[in-house]
């Protein structure tokens, strides 16, 4: 997922807004959180608090001008921005906005970013009065003294009317090395309560995240994601490990749709797609929810395309996909025709007695916008 910072757009910095000179990180995507809250229906109130919110979570590094290179070569986005966003949908209600950063994204090396990330978790949980206890429980397994892999820890946030966000974590299985990412996951999994789930999980090439849900949830998750190289639609059915769960017709029709492939297609030979599994009982053989992740910019010509099939998908599950395009316009002037990446995920999720949600991952863009793709299937830009 890494890229390398190619030159910038004049016609993403929003009307009446300083020039992009004057600009830092926190401004831009602190400007960028609140009038995509404006668009998922928060208040101005409570879409301020949430921009402090960012801004402190990414520490000095909100003061860094945009004139200069990306604090840190982070893998959260293709240009490296430390932030993402997200609209989450479901039928008949309004969306979900959360924000996705890397606290630890100026720090001088990954075990420096970890403890950064996790004084950042343990003044959230001061500030909201949500306990630690489980993200202390797998320090060892995922914040050793010598961390190896692409990211150390970071922090979701669903950003709730009221001010106060429901809080999750990710957490690099590889920290130990890639050839121990299994044992780790199972060992975390274990520690967790649930010592029955890594068996039920798919086959797949490794386990790029696992995240745990902190504070105000109503069933508190651990996700474990799994990597699926040259996915297929046939493939894609076959994932869910949840009972009952979606049936593969579903899934298949979701991935055709996301990844614009046709039935005689191979399978996504560009960037893999996600598989996430859900587990909230302790001692449950399977998981309580299923997530499939396609990685649509790497299947589309420019973001144009991108925002049509994300759209398709919408209205096919019974949501509203004007908010889409309004939200779209909140993080950038410029138009979707006129790069690729802004839309950077399609997720289908599932979870046990609820209807699905369809998550839209929205880029920052604060560094670089990638030029549309002569072909359909993008590999990943190189790092210079």
């Amino acid at each position: 997922m890494t890229a390398a910072p190619t030159g910038r757009d004049p016609r993403r910095t929003p009307a009446g807004a300083a020039p992009r000179r004057t600009r830092t990180l926190g401004s831009l995507t602190s400007g960028q959180l609140r009038r995509l809250g404006a668009v998922a229906g928060l208040s101005r109130a409570d879409a301020e608090t949430y921009a402090r919110v960012l801004t402190d979570s990414l520490g000095p590094v909100a003061e860094r001008p945009l004139s200069l290179p990306p604090p840190t070569r982070t893998f959260l986005s293709d240009d490296h921005t430390p932030v993402e966003f997200s609209l989450s949908f479901r039928p008949d209600a309004a969306p979900s906005m959360r924000v996705l950063v890397e606290p630890g994204c100026g720090a001088d090396s990954l075990a420096h970013s970890g403890r950064v990330g996790l004084e950042t978790i343990r003044a959230m949980a001061r500030r909201w009065n949500f306990g630690t206890d489980v993200l202390d429980e797998l320090a060892d397994l995922f914040l050793p003294a010598a961390p190896q892999g692409p990211l150390a820890l970071w922090c979701a946030l669903e950003l709730r009317p009221g001010g106060v966000p429901k809080v999750k974590v990710y957490l690099n299985p590889a920290a130990h090395g890639e050839e121990r990412s299994a044992t780790t996951v199972r060992e975390a999994l274990h520690r967790l309560g649930h010592g029955r789930a890594f068996d039920s999980l798919p086959a797949g090439r490794g386990y790029p995240f696992l995240a745990l849900d902190l504070g105000d949830w109503a069933e508190p998750r651990a996700k474990v994601y799994v990597r699926h190289d040259h996915l297929t639609a046939g493939q894609a059915g076959r994932l869910p490990r949840m009972d009952p769960g979606p049936g593969p017709a579903a899934v298949e029709g979701f991935f055709r749709t996301a990844a614009g492939l046709g039935p005689d297609a191979t399978g996504l030979d560009g960037r893999p797609g996600l598989s996430c599994h859900s587990f909230t009982e302790p001692g449950a053989a399977r998981p309580s929810g299923f997530t499939l992740h396609i990685p649509v910019r790497d299947y589309v010509r420019h973001d144009g395309e991108a925002l049509t099939r994300a759209s398709r998908v919408l209205r096919h599950h019974g949501m509203e996909a004007s908010v889409l395009d309004r939200a779209v316009a909140a993080l950038t002037a410029r138009r979707p025709e006129d790069g690729v990446g802004l839309i950077a995920y399609l997720a289908l999720a599932h979870q046990r007695d609820q209807p699905p949600r369809v998550t839209v991952y929205l880029s920052s863009e604060a560094y670089a916008v990638r030029p549309p793709a002569a072909r359909t299937t993008r590999q990943p830009l190189a790092v210079s």
